[in-house]
């Protein structure tokens, strides 16, 4: 992400701007993760985290969490909200907050690097990869496959637009942008289409959405 970007993400939580923020944890994930197949202990990375309630499910599921985010306020936010007395420890350029099987790494995504994050099993991308502009998402998905080699599973929920003149079959195919920026590292699964008529602004028609959850499998 740019810098303008990145002030842009740290102004949202500044001026309390956090409708996106979700505060029930999410059904997909409760009804796809199970099928990643993942054993008790494993390391979790959740990119762009946010104070996502997602974090405590997959803990409560017994995995180790490791979130990353750039705005401390939202770092800070999600220990207070949950009464947790974390540990903070200042790495360089990054700050490390953790309380449990819980850390949350504070900084910009892409000056990580695999030392900062350590050994991480699977992903859980529920909000990164639809939430930055499209000009930055390959960027983002070879970055993200640099500092995290030894993840074999990725769940990746996405929100789709329907594109003018797209037939609904072609809709609830695997998109072409997944194909082309995860396919040559991952074996694609398309588990799930849900497709939802949302808008009610006065003067704007209606827009077709396709929520999809992808389960992801490292190639080897």
């Amino acid at each position: 992400m740019t810098s303008r970007d990145n002030g842009l993400w740290q102004q949202y939580w500044r001026d309390h701007r956090t409708d996106f923020h979700q505060k029930t944890v999410n059904q997909l994930l409760v009804r796809f993760w199970p099928g990643l197949g993942l054993a008790p202990g494993s390391r979790v990375l959740v990119p762009l985290c946010g104070k996502s309630l997602d974090m405590l499910w997959l803990i409560e599921q017994g995995y180790r969490v490791l979130g990353i985010e750039l705005s401390p306020l939202a770092v800070r936010a999600f220990f207070r909200e949950h009464q947790m007395q974390p540990t903070r420890r200042d790495e360089g350029r990054l700050t490390r907050w953790g309380h449990g099987n819980l850390g949350i790494l504070c900084g910009d995504f892409f000056a990580m690097t695999e030392a900062d994050l350590g050994p991480i099993d699977a992903i859980y991308d529920h909000t990164a990869f639809t939430a930055l502009p499209e000009d930055i998402r390959r960027s983002y998905v070879a970055h993200l496959s640099l500092i995290t080699p030894t993840a074999r599973k990725l769940l990746l929920l996405t929100a789709e637009d329907a594109e003018e003149g797209q037939s609904p079959i072609q809709a609830s195919a695997a998109a072409p942008e997944i194909e082309a920026l995860y396919g040559e590292r991952f074996e694609i699964e398309l588990a799930h289409v849900e497709r939802l008529i949302e808008g009610d602004t006065p003067g704007q028609p209606p827009e077709c959405v396709y929520y999809k959850v992808y389960r992801l499998s490292r190639r080897d």
